[in-house]
């Protein structure tokens, strides 16, 4: 019996808060190994603490075990913790679609990414401003729209 490729079925398990990206796409799946037939997947959540984390696990575990995978462990791995430069560009292009504003990246460090200036994702304008600090859930953060007048989200750079 062959069966799918572990990492391909791990990756494309979506995520419980945004459905429309997967863990691949998010970078929240860091490793995935088989070694005498059980498969070794390492995952990092967004932030320590994440509510999520564990249905991530279980969901993942359902996945590969619907896959033809009989033994699977999930580990979670803080270190080095997850940041949004892990979020490929098919997830941001998604998150701009899903009306999410983009993270700026941390390549100049965390205070440049927080300053950095926000693209509306509806209009594009450069003209936001932050609303407060979080958002619906503790990855995200409030913004307006200065041209459009349209408020969203954006994740938070980490």
């Amino acid at each position: 019996m062959v069966m799918a490729d572990p990492t391909t079925v791990a990756g494309s398990v979506r995520d419980p808060e945004l459905p429309e990206l997967t863990l691949h796409d998010l970078g929240i799946v860091r490793r995935v190994v088989v070694e005498h037939g059980t498969v070794f997947v390492t995952i990092t959540p967004t932030y320590t603490g994440c509510p999520a984390t564990q249905f991530i696990a279980g969901e993942i575990e359902t996945a590969l075990h619907d896959a033809g995978w009989p033994r699977v462990q999930v580990r979670t791995a803080l270190s080095p913790a997850w940041t949004s430069d892990w979020i490929t560009e098919h997830g941001r292009q998604t998150l701009q679609q899903m009306g999410i504003g983009q993270p700026a990246s941390m390549g100049n460090g965390f205070d440049q990414a927080v300053a950095a200036p926000v693209a509306c994702p509806r209009c594009g304008s450069m003209r936001t401003r932050r609303v407060g600090m979080f958002g619906t859930s503790p990855c995200r953060e409030p913004f307006v729209c200065g041209a459009c007048a349209e408020s969203f989200e954006r994740i938070k750079p980490i």
